[in-house]
């Protein structure tokens, strides 16, 4: 209760003020290319329960049927405005009308995509109890997941065997150790992570 307090209490305020931040970029991304300003993907929250992830579209109309993940930043589907939009985590930051319909938390396990989450086993389908977050531990360490797969000549086999797991471990540790000051030095470390 205490946790979804906090969320409200700092996601209505800064929905608010980034209010004209997202008018202008809803403009760009509008004159930048065709399709929607936001992309709505499916990915599986608490309990289990499917609902729809906001973000600002970074991509041409209809990329997620050539792959669900994004290799590299130089990747053909990413728009011009979307590039910057995914440098600097913008494009996440409709996230925060998830936080107030209560899909999501600031902090918590990143939501993945039924395909994924398909594949986790009775350990990992822990993170499942809790809302997935905008941010958190593994957000952090795989800030540049992108440039990570790109490396591998199977991005996919290299994200479900390696980063995937590891991302999973560390949401894990996080649900056993919980708190709101913990949370908010996630968020703090975040902020700092996107900043440098």
């Amino acid at each position: 209760m205490l946790k979804r307090l906090f969320d409200i209490v700092f996601a209505l305020p800064g929905a608010l003020l980034l209010s004209p931040l997202f008018l202008i970029i809803a403009i760009l991304i509008k004159l930048d290319s065709k399709g929607a300003v936001f992309y709505m993907q499916e990915r599986i929250g608490k309990n289990f329960k499917p609902f729809r992830l906001f973000k600002f579209r970074t991509m041409a109309p209809g990329s997620d049927k050539k792959g669900l993940l994004t290799v590299g930043m130089q990747d053909n589907r990413i728009t011009r405005v979307g590039y910057y939009l995914r440098k600097y985590k913008i494009d996440e930051l409709p996230q925060l009308f998830n936080v107030l319909l209560g899909d999501m938390s600031l902090v918590g396990p990143r939501p993945e995509v039924k395909k994924y989450v398909d594949l986790y086993t009775p350990a990992q389908q822990v993170v499942l109890k809790v809302r997935p977050g905008i941010t958190d531990l593994a957000s952090i360490k795989y800030s540049n997941e992108n440039e990570i797969l790109a490396k591998f000549t199977n991005p996919e086999q290299a994200y479900l065997e390696q980063v995937m797991p590891d991302k999973l471990k560390l949401n894990i540790e996080y649900i056993q150790q919980q708190n709101l000051l913990l949370d908010f030095k996630i968020i703090l470390a975040t902020v700092f992570k996107i900043a440098l």
